[in-house]
């Protein structure tokens, strides 16, 4: 019972990360009807910023949290302007995906270039990560906790946004109808921009927990995770924010508990397998709306 515990709080702590970067794939698919696989290498450039700023540069933890939240949304926008603007209107959905697979390359190997393939041990910027929390028989290390209220915390602030702001209410219009909020005065261009600025902003702080949890750090890091986190988005219903916060941790608990009671080898094959199966039976996801289009 100890155990099952254990690897029950340690699944919700890494589906909470997987929830914090589904957000971002589901967030860009609901306003601008795109999927940014580039999305898993925006949480690897993250997690580099902030271990150079604090490494390196030498300056405090703080600056190299607010240095990654800041560099991700640079960067998003940066690539929703150069990458997917121009293809915005293609007649081919396919034309998108394959810019957005070549945005990941790139990143990965400006990575590669700048900071060499060799691994880097990732200290824990999180104060006192590594501490464990005693409560009985149970002990839970301090980033699983923390992983879990930053993850929700972000939920509650983001729904806060987006249901009591004008730029909130202006990202719902556009996800509903592009052409009819642009009718009714709403910047489209803005707004996506801005979508994408949050979702990478969500990745950067997305990245710092990944690797102050497993703390190692190289140009592949956010490749495994940011497809997972894809998976928990479909999981849950893409373009659903409560939908993808569900299935990045279901998906986390669905993994850790495979590795723990089944094999660590098929773990990964077990989680793809639960997805099938769940969009077998319901193929919009947990949380997802089937939409009426009318011809």
């Amino acid at each position: 019972m100890v155990s099952f515990f254990t690897n029950l709080i340690n699944g919700l702590s890494l589906g909470s990360i997987y929830a914090i970067i589904a957000i971002g794939y589901t967030m860009v698919y609901g306003i601008a009807k795109m999927l940014n696989f580039a999305h898993g290498d925006i949480i690897m450039i993250g997690a580099y910023i902030s271990f150079t700023v604090i490494t390196t540069l030498k300056l405090p933890t703080a600056a190299g949290i607010l240095a990654a939240i800041l560099g991700c949304m640079c960067l998003g926008i940066t690539i929703e302007k150069v990458a997917y603007k121009p293809l915005r209107h293609a007649t081919s959905s396919l034309a998108v995906l394959i810019t957005a697979i070549g945005v990941s390359y790139f990143l990965q190997n400006i990575a590669l270039l700048i900071f060499s393939s060799n691994p880097k041990m990732y200290t824990s910027i999180i104060p006192f990560s590594h501490m464990i929390i005693q409560i009985g028989a149970f002990r839970i290390q301090t980033i699983s906790v923390v992983s879990i209220c930053v993850s929700v915390l972000l939920v509650i602030l983001l729904q806060l946004f987006i249901n009591k702001t004008r730029p909130g209410q202006a990202m719902l219009a556009c996800a509903q109808d592009r052409g009819a909020a642009s009718l009714m005065g709403i910047s489209v261009d803005r707004t996506i921009s801005m979508t994408f600025a949050i979702g990478s902003a969500m990745a950067g702080i997305a990245g710092v927990l990944l690797c102050s949890a497993y703390p190692t750090l190289s140009p592949y890091t956010g490749a495994m995770p940011g497809i997972k986190a894809f998976v928990a988005a479909v999981f849950g219903g893409i373009g659903s924010i409560p939908g993808a916060m569900i299935g990045g941790l279901l998906l986390g608990i669905i993994e850790i508990l495979s590795k723990s009671y089944i094999s660590s080898q098929l773990s990964d094959a077990i989680v793809f397998s639960v997805l099938i199966i769940v969009l077998l039976v319901k193929p919009t996801g947990i949380m997802g709306k089937v939409i009426q289009e009318k011809v």
